[in-house]
């Protein structure tokens, strides 16, 4: 694949992710304003349900095509994710190689166990790496820019 090429799979990349990023923060939004607990009613378990989802959509479409595709432009090796990971983060791309991989590891845990035990704790671990994972998203971003003008 050619440079321009990448740039438009990257752009593609962007595009989607930009689009799906205002759905997500209005979750975030409307999440954090509920106190967690054990006793959480419908309402509240929905919205947080809610969260988790986009969480994990958001965080794949990141790290799955948004960093990858970063990876390609600057035609860099970095067959795994961590490497991926560890390689964006020497690159100023993304702060930190572990927040992505403990994001990473929570959307996998979301998308791959029936949780029945522990939510509060899943819910709570959303939170917090909801805000890391948009300000990786704001970094990228501004990233891809600095590139894209020459810098």
């Amino acid at each position: 694949m050619n440079a321009q090429n990448i740039q438009r799979l990257l752009e593609s990349n962007r595009e989607l992710l930009k689009h799906s990023l205002p759905s997500f923060e209005k979750s975030l939004a409307k999440s954090r304003r509920i106190t967690l607990s054990a006793n959480l009613t419908f309402e509240e378990e929905e919205c947080f349900d809610s969260l988790t989802s986009k969480f994990s959509r958001i965080s794949d479409i990141y790290t799955q095509k948004v960093l990858k595709s970063v990876t390609f432009l600057l035609r860099e090796e970095a067959s795994t994710f961590i490497d991926r990971m560890n390689l964006c983060e020497k690159l100023d791309v993304i702060q930190s190689a572990e927040d992505m991989i403990s994001i990473r590891d929570l959307r996998n845990l979301i998308a791959h166990e029936y949780l029945t035990e522990n939510l509060v704790e899943v819910y709570q671990e959303t939170l917090i790496l909801s805000e890391k994972l948009l300000r990786a998203i704001s970094q990228t971003d501004r990233f891809i820019d600095r590139q894209a003008a020459g810098k």
